[in-house]
């Protein structure tokens, strides 16, 4: 069997690297010149934790991952309103769950893709001939590609999704945020905020700091916006949106790197009926983002594409795997976006009384209850996918799909 993936991020490197042990031929094209140094922190766990263990690359993750022992919210001259520590949200997943920079996790990844695996950066898709027997991918080199399965792994404004199920706004549901994210060298902000999740604890807009190796500190910022477009120039966005912000907000402001170097998006998540037509199917952010809110992107980008590889590796029919691997994640999927619109008030509050509800619900959140009350309506429902997925014993090959 010969897949192609469009896109080279966390989901399609998870994806190549299954249906590569699965015994498929696989072609990676990715459009940036080269790996994305851009992101921001996140916190790994849930059913991608599990599929990351199961694909024997949870060790690396956690090599490359960041010690935080709490999250602290500060007012404008640095002084801790509300706190939460890392360990009381970490021993609600059963101590399953690492801080990484998105860029080393897509790192730990790659490293896991085999050489074999062809992956062609600065190259993308121009046309897809979708069949019900396979798919003619024209490139941007101007190559072709006959393939039995075109998988579209190119997040959240995916070409392959446009091409094969329509335009963006037909899917993308947009939350009112837009986010940034950037790093920088300050010695002394980074002895700061060392071993913590430092945000502002202001109302609209928020900055968040983190400490990294080599006395870097990385930068996370989200504010609230009825215009879901975005702006030709991202750091004289972020200069304007935040440059009312206290504490240590201005220096960071004025570290702000070039507009190439830092990452800008819109808040949003991705909606659809159905996630493959014939020989194309999406995953990750392509095809179901749950927003940075939820907390649970890429998480669910490596658990799709798991689900995805086994379900192709088990059935007797491209077909039938694509309909199992969306009957199985879908409900998954679902719960992880209601939780992110639900809880979008606390992540950013509009008013001062949520912000003041906010600070009450965090110093609760030490007492033994109300603690995993917290924790669950950060992270949603618990599903063990991927414990019963591998539970199952494989009936056919790749090799038989077709």
């Amino acid at each position: 069997m010969k897949v192609v993936i469009c896109g080279a991020g966390i989901a399609g490197l998870a994806l190549a690297q299954r249906l590569d042990a699965s015994g498929a031929e696989v072609v990676v094209v990715e459009k940036a010149p080269g790996p994305r140094p851009q992101g921001y922190m996140i916190d790994f766990f849930g059913p991608g934790y599990d599929a990351a263990e199961a694909m024997g690359v949870l060790p690396r993750i956690r090599e490359l991952g960041h010690h935080v022992d709490e999250m602290t919210y500060r007012d404008e001259h640095g002084r801790p309103r509300s706190r939460m520590r890392f360990a009381q949200f970490a021993k609600i997943v059963n101590g399953r769950l690492v801080s990484i920079m998105r860029p080393d996790l897509e790192r730990a990844l790659r490293e896991h893709v085999p050489d074999r695996v062809e992956v062609r950066y600065g190259t993308t898709l121009t046309h897809v001939g979708n069949r019900a027997d396979g798919v003619t991918v024209t490139l941007t080199d101007g190559g072709t590609i006959e393939a039995d399965l075109l998988v579209g792994a190119d997040g959240i404004h995916s070409t392959v999704r446009r091409q094969v199920f329509g335009a963006e706004r037909d899917f993308l549901r947009y939350l009112g945020f837009h986010t940034a994210a950037y790093s920088f060298d300050d010695a002394d902000i980074h002895d700061q905020v060392t071993g913590q999740l430092c945000l502002t604890d202001t109302v609209d807009r928020q900055m968040g700091f983190y400490g990294l190796q080599d006395r870097r500190v990385a930068v996370f910022a989200v504010h609230r916006t009825a215009d879901p477009a975005l702006p030709a120039d991202p750091r004289a966005a972020i200069r304007h949106e935040y440059g009312t912000l206290g504490w240590m907000v201005p220096r960071a402001l004025a570290a702000c790197p070039a507009p190439e170097e830092v990452y800008y998006d819109q808040v949003a998540q991705i909606e659809m009926p159905t996630w493959s037509r014939d020989r194309v199917v999406l995953i990750g952010d392509a095809a179901y983002a749950v927003s940075l809110l939820a907390g649970q992107g890429a998480s669910l980008g490596i658990t799709g594409a798991y689900v995805l590889a086994e379900h192709l590796s088990r059935a007797d029919a491209v077909e039938t795997a694509l309909e199992r691997y969306e009957q199985m994640l879908r409900p998954v999927v679902t719960d992880k976006q209601r939780v992110a619109r639900k809880g979008t008030r606390w992540f950013i509050p509009a008013t001062t009384r949520q912000l003041h509800i906010r600070r009450a619900a965090l110093g609760l959140s030490r007492l033994p209850v109300v603690d995993r009350y917290v924790a669950a309506a950060l992270s949603g429902k618990s599903t063990a996918i991927i414990t019963n997925l591998r539970a199952t014993a494989p009936r056919s090959t790749l090799s038989n799909a077709t």
